[in-house]
């Protein structure tokens, strides 16, 4: 059996602002970053082999930290797990959206990559990575829209799932030639700083 931890990178300031990122390079904000180094603190506890990463800056970042907590050396990056194109929505609000463009702006041609073509990209990426590492334990670290668009290809019963939150893992295994889900968007992680905040 190979198990597949997919993870949505750390929160960034343009998350907070409610800003479409799609290829925009951000980096993590400290919150992403504490984020991730929980997850990882979380995830030191269960076997993994390796860790893949988009290219893009804020996934790289969250797949470092978790790699330095879990002892894992390097982290292996492919630009196919890049989250999808934005066009010309891209590093706007959905207030400045609906100024520019009126409140159809989703039915405008604005140059976004459909989201079959992510979801075709992003599968194929994960299929392939996990036949390469067949019988291991691998982690990858993407975006919320490649992510759930992916699993909509690879476990079709995710397609009404909610979208997924920053740092939060989805646990799948393939055995026989076919993907099943036991965690989705697992934030268990995050338990202990909502704990620490209501303390204050």
């Amino acid at each position: 059996m190979t198990q597949v931890g997919l993870i949505r990178h750390g929160s960034t300031i343009w998350n907070k602002s409610g800003r479409v990122q799609g290829l925009t390079d951000n980096p993590l904000d400290e919150d992403g970053r504490r984020e991730a180094r929980m997850l990882g603190l979380w995830l030191s506890g269960q076997k993994w082999d390796r860790i893949y990463s988009s290219d893009l800056l804020r996934a790289r970042e969250t797949a470092e930290i978790i790699a330095g907590e879990l002892g894992i050396d390097k982290v292996e990056t492919d630009p196919r797990l890049r989250e999808l194109y934005a066009g010309q929505i891209e590093g706007t609000t959905e207030e400045e959206r609906r100024s520019k463009w009126g409140t159809g702006w989703k039915s405008l041609d604005l140059g976004l990559e459909p989201p079959d073509t992510g979801m075709e990209r992003g599968a194929a990426c994960i299929a392939e990575i996990a036949d390469r590492h067949e019988g291991e334990h691998i982690l990858i670290v993407s975006h919320g829209v490649l992510l759930f668009h992916s699993l909509r290809k690879l476990v079709p019963g995710l397609a009404d799932k909610m979208n997924l939150s920053n740092t939060a893992i989805t646990v799948i295994s393939r055995e026989d030639g076919t993907w099943n889900c036991s965690i989705y968007n697992g934030t268990e992680h995050l338990m202990e700083k909502e704990e620490a905040e209501e303390d204050c």
